[in-house]
């Protein structure tokens, strides 16, 4: 185990905290649940960038973030579906995305290769390891998650302004959810590929 492991373990019982607030805190809980979720979704830049510096990259770490990555955001879209504050359409889709990328990763991992190392053409490359492509997946489901804890805390505060930051929250959660689809698509098409190539 290293730091940047630990910073990426951490974010499990803050999710679980974080889930609890939403679920039973009061009005100040429900608003202190939004820098909350920013800092969920910071914490796995902050890992990566830990990792980095001080030369920490390994399998484990990248198979750790992926899981960390998968729970937050799964935990999350079923959450504020469950709250009927978006489609149970998203959190499906996301399911399946990642039950789909995640199984045919293992086939690179047992092979000592982390998931965007997989990626054997340039398009797949930069739609899933690209920085523009995760920058912008990892803003949109950000900026939705803290929109949708920020509309569940005015409509518990009685405001009229959770209408405007709900629409917002739903446009930014179906992109996040395009953008899913989009950067699942390469790694379905490589593991092919792959067959293709063991066939061969």
């Amino acid at each position: 185990m290293n730091l940047a492991n630990w910073i990426t373990l951490a974010r499990f019982p803050l999710l679980v905290l974080l889930v609890l607030v939403i679920y039973f805190g009061d009005t100040t809980g429900r608003f202190l649940a939004v820098p909350g979720v920013l800092l969920l979704i910071v914490l796995d830049a902050v890992d990566g960038i830990v990792a980095r510096r001080r030369g920490e990259t390994t399998l484990l770490g990248s198979v750790l973030d992926i899981a960390a990555d998968r729970a937050v955001e799964i935990v999350l879209w079923v959450v504020f579906a469950n709250l009927s504050l978006i489609s149970l359409v998203i959190p499906i889709t996301f399911i399946i995305r990642g039950a789909l990328t995640d199984s045919v990763r293992e086939i690179g991992y047992a092979g000592g290769r982390t998931a965007h190392d997989q990626m054997g053409s340039d398009w797949g490359y930069w739609l899933v390891a690209g920085r523009p492509m995760r920058a912008g997946y990892g803003l949109a489901k950000a900026a939705a998650f803290a929109l949708l804890a920020l509309t569940l805390a005015l409509q518990n505060a009685g405001s009229s302004w959770f209408q405007p930051v709900w629409v917002a929250a739903t446009a930014l959660s179906w992109l996040a959810t395009v953008l899913c689809i989009v950067r699942g698509a390469p790694v379905i098409v490589e593991a092919f590929r792959w067959e293709q190539k063991g066939a061969t």
